[in-house]
């Protein structure tokens, strides 16, 4: 049996000195990182958190941040990541979903996690990096006061690992619950398949919030690598010094990087170190594979789909690349998909229905949300196996690979026909010098829904009139937009996802 916070343990045992973690300046072994996690982990448990209790890291990416997962882990509690950006009512709002007993976070939000003990009566502890109030623990004093011997192990794999708060489609944030169980078989299945190995050093960009980011620290510390931990992409050209400096191997991508990187001149770049890249939280165009092949030609691209409820469902094998470009693969080594139509049949070559998961990287539920698990979540064929109806729409070919066509909530309904979003991305990211774009439905009285094209270009030399004569030469009448807006830039997420809720 074994937990998540064997990745650190057993890395930390058989190479110590190995450089673990660089952020920013500071480069931090193996043993180090062991050490300062079993100390907060004592710390923590000495001021009240006990095993299965919930702890909020409301903190950026940094190096306290990945010993706060650990020492969560150690203190045989759940460690609840938020976005550092989240605001005050959201975070009350996920601290009493799921009664946190501990925070840690900055010092610059000492006062508003002080202030959540008042509205939050679980709230136990608080831990601040930087000075702390008198009311609360210091990240650096616990670090010269408590033991780094490692604190017993209660946990078992059936135990929570973690909660990952997704909004999802609709509705306030539900708390994804993984087991460490979940966690260790979607890092072992996503290790395979990337072929990873102890030298590789993996540059991550993505918030420890994200899933998708959480992933590159636990993969990396399980297959004893080294993780280079940037705070944001918001400086592309400091990233991209950096992949040659530190002899980066793999950096996971999500679509709006790689935009990003599509725009850029990256001749002056040294990626001759980079094995792989990755990119998953929504699909690439194939037209962005193609460009991404032509930028990267050392590099391997893994073409991957994947939700919050089940880590990673599905990726393309690289040599696929060239011959099935649209699609996002087969199911995870150890892993099983399908698609039905909504009375539940399994359909087949060509036919379009929902995408259908089963593996034991399917996570346990909703915390506390027995009517959205039920939705989500069915019981499969065996009895207690879970199901996850992933709510999106595939099709899937006559060899087994999968192609992504829409959000079951995002298909717009014109003129009587169904149309997929995706379908009008892909071609409109196949015009030279669409940077972005995101396609919507909006109320018409005549059409139903008129479709909505929002365009980000890059030099300002598109019309309307190219865009439509684009449109109409590659899609169906009913799939040509009756709208089209310029935007200098399209709204996003914190995980850098295109927010498609905020555009009308």
């Amino acid at each position: 049996m074994k937990l998540v916070q064997s990745f650190l343990e057993e890395s930390a045992a058989q190479m110590p000195d190995k450089t673990a973690l660089v952020c920013g300046d500071q480069r931090l072994t193996y043993a180090q990182i062991e050490a300062m996690a079993n100390r907060l982990a004592q710390a923590l448990q000495a001021n009240g958190v006990q095993r299965g209790d919930r702890v909020l890291l409301f903190l950026q990416n940094s190096v306290e941040l990945v010993v706060g997962i650990f020492a969560t882990l150690k203190a045989n509690a759940v460690f609840v990541p938020v976005n550092h950006s989240t605001k005050a009512d959201k975070l009350r709002f996920v601290a009493q979903d799921c009664r946190a007993a501990g925070l840690i976070t900055w010092q610059r939000q000492a006062k508003t996690a002080v202030a959540l003990q008042e509205s939050v009566p679980s709230l136990k502890t608080i831990v601040v990096v930087g000075d702390a109030p008198e009311s609360c623990l210091s990240f650096a004093g616990i670090q010269e006061t408590f033991s780094a011997e490692r604190p017993f192990c209660q946990s078992i794999d059936q135990d929570l690992a973690c909660l990952i708060y997704t909004s999802g489609s609709t509705g306030e944030p539900k708390g994804v619950m993984s087991a460490h169980n979940n966690v260790l078989f979607a890092a072992s299945s996503i290790i395979t398949y990337l072929q990873n190995r102890p030298d590789d050093i993996v540059l991550n960009v993505l918030p420890l919030s994200f899933d998708y980011g959480l992933y590159q620290l636990l993969m990396t510390f399980k297959f004893g690598g080294t993780l280079v931990l940037e705070r944001s992409f918001a400086y592309p050209a400091q990233i991209l010094k950096r992949i040659a400096t530190e002899k980066v191997t793999g950096f996971p991508l999500v679509p709006t990087i790689a935009a990003i990187l599509l725009q850029l001149d990256l001749s002056p770049y040294d990626f001759s170190s980079l094995r792989y890249l990755t990119n998953t939280a929504a699909a690439l165009s194939p037209s962005h594979i193609t460009a991404l092949q032509e930028k990267f030609p050392q590099a391997t691209l893994y073409s991957m789909y994947g939700l919050t409820e089940t880590k990673r469902t599905l990726y393309l094998p690289p040599e696929q690349l060239a011959i099935r470009p649209g699609s996002v693969g087969i199911p995870i080594p150890g892993t099983e998909a399908w698609v039905e139509d909504e009375a539940g049949n399994r359909l087949g070559s060509g036919e379009i229905g929902e995408l259908v998961i089963r593996g034991s990287h399917v996570m346990r539920g909703y915390w506390e949300r027995p009517e959205a698990s039920a939705v989500r979540f069915r019981t499969g064929s065996i009895p207690g196996e879970r199901l996850c109806y992933s709510g999106d729409l595939f099709r899937v070919d006559s060899e087994g690979y999968f192609y992504f066509v829409g959000r079951k909530d995002d298909i717009i309904k014109s003129r009587g026909e169904k149309v997929a979003p995706k379908e009008i991305e892909n071609v409109l990211f196949s015009l030279a010098g669409v940077v972005e774009t995101a396609v919507i439905g909006i109320p018409d009285p005549v059409l139903g829904e008129a479709i909505k094209a929002f365009v980000v270009q890059k030099d300002g030399s598109l019309t309307e009139q190219d865009i439509l004569r684009h449109c109409r030469q590659h899609l169906e009448d009913f799939m040509v937009p009756q709208q089209i807006e310029f935007r200098s830039e399209l709204p996003k997420s914190s995980n850098g996802k295109i927010a498609k809720k905020e555009l009308n």
